[in-house]
Order: structure tokens, then sequence, then C-alpha cells
């Protein structure tokens, strides 16, 4: 049992005592900044002639805790309540520092927010992976040349995009300072930077081991037609499923030159239920805004229903994910890593605060790691059959 120690002359004389010191009074005695010993250990601060100055002294402690611990405001308390009308900020970011000519085309083409890249990547990266040999490494040659691609080209999805969607931009909080919606880039400017980029990403997609046309093409014309679907359907999130995934065919038709569909159509498919999981909470960030003008989303079908929903597309995946594991002979590791991946998708349904747009985001981003995780398994599942 712990020991009191009474203090001032009489510290060495210690004797077991019935009323613990309590944790907070154990915390702040020994925390390096709240360090209140002497309140706790001087005996003449008992005596009745003090009270006075103990609680003045307490009262300004507590003032001072307050003003150097809490220093938030009413918007910072929202933010961290998760309550529903929070305010998504605008950080500043590594684009403020570039020539002033160039900044409204690199935030068109969101060259500060790699997640969206990331997630173009993975379907090919796991699909080139599980074209290779088995017992061999991927050809890193074809990983590399759609790595260099892929911001590209996402960067034309985004700027089309925007083109489309600039007057309903103008009216959602989260995006009004986009910069066709603003105003820094007008929308013949918008199409001009959406032309170069194709033309960059397509000159870099011609030096694939195997290129297809068809479905860059592909690629093309759903991008170019998603933003549309917001105006037509609630499922616009399969929409993007189907345009994000495509790399899943071209990963495995690089290496290949040809599609073998009882491996290539479960991984695209998997890809399809998880990117509608992750663009539906990332939905949920708009879903006022969205209701005010008029775009529709699986945020706004699901309702409260929502963790239902995307539980059932989490599943949907990862079972399609193992269909194609058994179907492409991987190896044991790729098993482990898909429990972990599946982990990553519940905790990311069971912590996701639906009405918070800040916990919405790092939700959206947390995919980066499902996406890496999906990636290891493939490869080592291949080395290791």
């Amino acid at each position: 049992m712990a020991s009191l120690s009474v203090g001032g002359a009489h510290s060495s004389l210690r004797t077991p005592s019935l009323f613990p010191t309590p944790p907070t009074i154990r915390m702040l005695k020994h925390h390096p900044v709240l360090n209140c010993t002497p309140f706790f250990t001087t005996p003449s601060l008992f005596s009745p002639k003090n009270l006075s100055l103990r609680s003045s002294n307490h009262r300004a402690g507590i003032a001072w805790m307050s003003t150097t611990t809490s220093p938030v405001g009413k918007d910072d308390q929202k933010l961290i309540s998760g309550q529903p009308n929070e305010k998504v900020v605008q950080v500043s970011s590594w684009i403020d520092y570039l020539p002033k000519e160039i900044q409204p085309f690199a935030k068109l083409a969101r060259v500060d927010k790699p997640i969206g890249t990331w997630l173009l990547i993975f379907p090919f990266a796991w699909s080139a992976t599980l074209a290779a040999a088995s017992g061999s490494i991927p050809d890193f040659r074809n990983l590399a040349v759609f790595a260099c691609a892929a911001p590209f080209f996402r960067g034309a999805a985004c700027t089309i995009n925007d083109f489309f969607d600039r007057d309903f931009d103008k009216m959602v909080e989260r995006t009004k300072e986009r910069p066709m919606a603003s105003g820094a880039v007008t929308p013949f400017q918008g199409l001009c930077f959406f032309a170069f980029q194709l033309l960059l990403s397509h000159g870099i997609f011609l030096q694939l081991t195997n290129y297809s046309w068809i479905i860059e093409a592909a690629f093309i014309f759903l991008s170019c037609t998603y933003p549309l679907m917001k105006r037509l359907t609630y499922w616009v999130q399969a929409y993007l499923g189907l345009t994000i995934n495509w790399g899943a065919m071209l990963g495995w038709y690089a290496v290949k030159g040809s599609l073998q569909p009882s491996i290539v159509l479960p991984l695209f498919l998997s890809g399809c239920f998880w990117t509608i999981l992750y663009d539906t909470i990332y939905a949920h960030q708009d879903k006022e805004d969205d209701v005010k003008v008029g775009i529709k989303s699986t945020a706004l079908k699901f309702g409260e229903s929502t963790k239902e929903w995307i539980t059932g597309f989490a599943i949907a995946s990862i079972g399609t994910l193992a269909l194609t594991a058994y179907n492409a002979a991987l190896g044991r590791p790729f098993y482990v890593f898909l429990a972990a991946a599946s982990g990553q998708l519940a905790w990311q349904i069971r912590t996701a605060n639906l009405s918070s747009p800040a916990d919405c985001n790092r939700k959206f981003v947390s995919n980066k790691w499902f996406g890496a995780l999906i990636f290891c398994g493939i490869l080592l599942g291949r080395i290791f059959p």
C-alpha cells in the first residue's frame, strides 16, 4: 500500500495511510508543468489562517490551467466534438510557395492531395503484381510507368470534374474556392489544361510493355461522364468505381497482353465495391450542401443506414479479393494481409462519424493503408506461393 509523506522536517517519517493519495493528486505532483508538490505536502497550508490564501490560490490555479491547457475557440470545440455544423478549415500547403501563375492549375490538379492518385494506382499495382509469374517479383518498369502517368491522369479527371461542376461548387462550402468556381481559372483555360494533362499521360502510357488504347479510351470516357452522373443517379459512387478501377484491367494487360476474366473480373469488382465504401464516407462531407444544390450521392440514398450498406460493400470487396487470390493461386501470406485489410475496413466503418466532415475526410484518406496492405499481400503471396 502506498505511503503518505508528511513533508517538512518530518519527511523521513513515513506511516501507512488508510487514505491513499488520489490518482489526480499523484498526477499533479509528478507532472513536469503542473507540479503542485508544496500544496500537497506543506502542513502549514492546512491551518485555518491559510484557508483564504489556499482558496484564492486554488481559484488562480484553475484559471491559469484553463488558459494554458484549453486555448480553443468555439469553432475548434465544434471540430473536436464532431457537430454536424462544424467547418472544414482550409490550411495552407506547399502550393502557396509556387509562382502565382501556376498555383491555380496545381490546385485544379489536386497535386497537394495525393490520396486520389494513390487510389488510382492501387488497382493497377494489384493487377500487375498478380500477373507476375509464380515465385517472381512484378515488372517494376510497368509499375513505374503507371506511377508516373497516374498523377496526370488523375489531374485530368479532377479538371474535367471541376469544369462541369463549377456552378455547383460555388454553392458548396468545401469547394467554393476551387479555381474554376472562384474564377481563378477560366473554363477555356481549364479545358486546355485538361487536354495537356491527357497528352502527357498518354505519352507515358505508350511506354508500357503492352499498351491498350481501348482501355485508355474507356477511362477517358468514364472520367468525362462521371460528373454528369451526379445529376442523374444516386449511385454515382458506383460509376466512380467503374472509372477509378479501370487500372485493374490495364495492369494485367500490360504484363500479359490479354485479359483473364477469372482473375481480372473479380479484382475489378472488388475495387468497385471498395470505391463505393470509401466514397460514400467521403460524400457525407457535403450531404447538406448537396441537398440544397440538387446533387445526388449514395450518402444521401443510404442516409441513416449508411453503415449497414457500406458494411455489405466491405464484405463484398473482401470476398471478391479472396476469390481473385484463389483463382490466381496466391500463397498464404496474402490471406494474412487480407485479414489485416479487413480489420482496417472494419475500423473505418465502426469509428466513422458521418456527421463530422473532418472525420469523414480522415477515414477517406486512411484507405491508402487498405490499398497498401492488399498490395503487400499480393506481392508476398506471389513470391511465396
